[in-house]
């Protein structure tokens, strides 16, 4: 059964950190879900209003509020921006923040609200694979909704890895460059053709990494980045058997999502205890096929419905 910490009293030792924004309603929710496991350390933040929106600045005042309620045992720190850096680089830094100060950590962000289990699965993993330098992702969605290659263990080993809640650790992250410096070099010596099994998938994230190696304005995300310093190590994610998180931040005021993703807005799931781990680190290229081509016509849909809004047509 799962673990239900306010009765049996458990504290998640695991550090947790919180990255919020505008989003006051989306973040009540999450804070909810970090309140219930009371976890001994709670890192908070928030990137700074924008200011030619009007009202940012007091959703963002308010959302901050919420993010910091601590009302149980806990070292609570904050990370609060008075510029806007922007969603790209904001996460980006706030995750470097949290790896300055401590060995593992588990993140989420404004939209991803989990389930109980999440925690603990994510606790239990970072210690499991703590020195195991080929992981270097514990991720909290499973892409593939509830279908599962393998259903006799409780994860599976993927080249990818969605960033809708997970954990990682200080030793993985090192790797992460937000502009890739070491990105023109490898393409050109052809290291990274075969970045991803699906090629037209690899095709799509060498548009994005030359975008933020060429530090265009126009970069809002810093996942591409991390999923090519996995690629370059060689580092492999952990993917519960069901997802164990929902993102409820699709919508019209969303950066990224405001496409509904059916695996993504799904219910998450709880895991039952003790888990069932592999006898073996192994990539599962059945599940990722069937990933890589699932989030590519995801990613074209959302690319194509992205440019209507910018060129003010409606997408309904």
């Amino acid at each position: 059964m799962p673990h239900d910490s306010e009765d049996t009293g458990r504290i998640l030792r695991t550090p947790v950190l919180l990255v919020v924004f505008n989003r006051p309603q989306t973040t009540e929710r999450v804070f909810s879900a970090i309140r219930k496991v009371r976890p001994q350390k709670l890192y908070v933040a928030a990137d700074g209003p924008r200011a030619d929106k009007a009202g940012e600045a007091e959703k963002a005042r308010l959302t901050r509020q919420i993010a910091t309620r601590v009302d149980w045992d806990c070292e609570l720190k904050t990370l609060f921006r008075d510029e806007n850096v922007g969603c790209g680089l904001g996460p980006a830094t706030a995750i470097s923040w949290l790896f300055e100060q401590e060995e593992r950590g588990i993140i989420l962000e404004d939209d991803c609200q989990p389930s109980e289990s999440f925690f603990w699965f994510c606790e239990e993993v970072l210690e499991r694979y703590n020195h195991d330098s080929r992981v270097m992702q514990v991720s909290g969605m499973n892409p593939l909704g509830d279908w599962c290659h393998d259903p006799d263990y409780d994860y599976y080993f993927s080249e990818a890895g969605v960033t809708w809640g997970w954990a990682t650790w200080r030793r993985a992250w090192r790797s992460y460059d937000y502009y890739v410096p070491s990105f023109k070099g490898m393409l050109h010596k052809g290291y990274l053709y075969n970045f991803y099994l699906n090629h037209s998938r690899t095709r799509w994230i060498m548009n994005c990494l030359d975008e933020a190696y060429c530090r265009l304005p126009t970069v809002t995300w810093w996942d591409y980045q991390w999923e090519f310093a996995k690629f370059i190590n060689s580092g492999l994610s952990v993917v519960p058997r069901a997802s164990l998180v929902q993102n409820i931040g699709f919508g019209e005021d969303a950066t990224h999502t405001f496409e509904k993703i059916e695996f993504a807005a799904g219910q998450s799931s709880e895991l039952a205890f003790p888990l069932r781990h592999p006898a073996f680190v192994l990539r599962d290229a059945v599940a990722d096929k069937r990933y890589h081509a699932m989030r590519l016509r995801t990613d074209w849909r959302k690319k194509i419905k992205k440019r209507l809004r910018d060129l003010g047509f409606g997408t309904g």
